[in-house]
């Protein structure tokens, strides 16, 4: 059963959606897909062409980076080159969504990272995107669902259609998902555990 939902989840129907999603993250596309807070567009983490894509689709600037997803602690240590203590000391006790920003991610396109080099990492416990990144075995970019400077939608139904046409697949399952609350916290912790509230 879906926690968030209630409902019994098809895993046939979950399994079909996997398998297309992964097959055009694995030839480049880009997705519209639900996450573990809000829906997002997403590509490979270390495919610079899609990362690209996603930018133009936003009409975001290049300066601004994006987070990605994990679906695993081990595939976290395989992008971020130091975690300090105190970053697995708030993944166990979050009890949201937290994304942290760490200041030496590795073995991801240069565009995702912000200008002094760090880059943000979410571990997802939601079904799908956390099978997803495990799946494709790299990261996975998250970024909301939205043209650059709009209100970011909090569910499916808000999507705006430019988005929904500007993707290679959207996922069918979660559409009538309900909306979270919010997003995820945002945290960055620098190599010494300095710790700053971006969210």
């Amino acid at each position: 059963m879906d926690q968030r939902s209630g409902k019994f989840i098809d895993f046939d129907f979950m399994k079909d959606s996997l398998d297309k999603a992964l097959k055009v993250l694995k030839e480049g596309g880009i997705i519209l897909y639900p996450t573990d807070t809000v829906w997002g567009i997403g590509c490979d983490a270390t495919n610079p062409e899609a990362v690209k894509r996603i930018f133009t689709l936003k009409k975001r600037a290049d300066a601004k980076a994006m987070l990605m997803l994990v679906g695993s602690e081990g595939q976290l240590q395989q992008y971020v080159k130091e975690i300090p203590d105190i970053a697995w000391e708030l993944i166990d006790a979050a009890v949201n969504p937290i994304t942290i920003i760490y200041d030496e991610p590795v073995n991801i396109c240069s565009a995702l990272m912000a200008e002094d080099g760090s880059a943000g990492f979410r571990i997802t416990n939601e079904y799908f995107s956390k099978t997803l990144c495990q799946r494709l075995k790299h990261p996975l970019v998250s970024t909301s669902a939205n043209i650059s400077g709009k209100p970011a939608p909090t569910s499916f139904a808000e999507i705006n259609k430019e988005i929904i046409d500007g993707v290679d697949y959207v996922v069918e399952i979660g559409r009538d998902r309900p909306a979270p609350h919010a997003p995820s916290n945002i945290i960055k912790i620098s190599n010494d555990s300095v710790i700053k509230i971006i969210r």
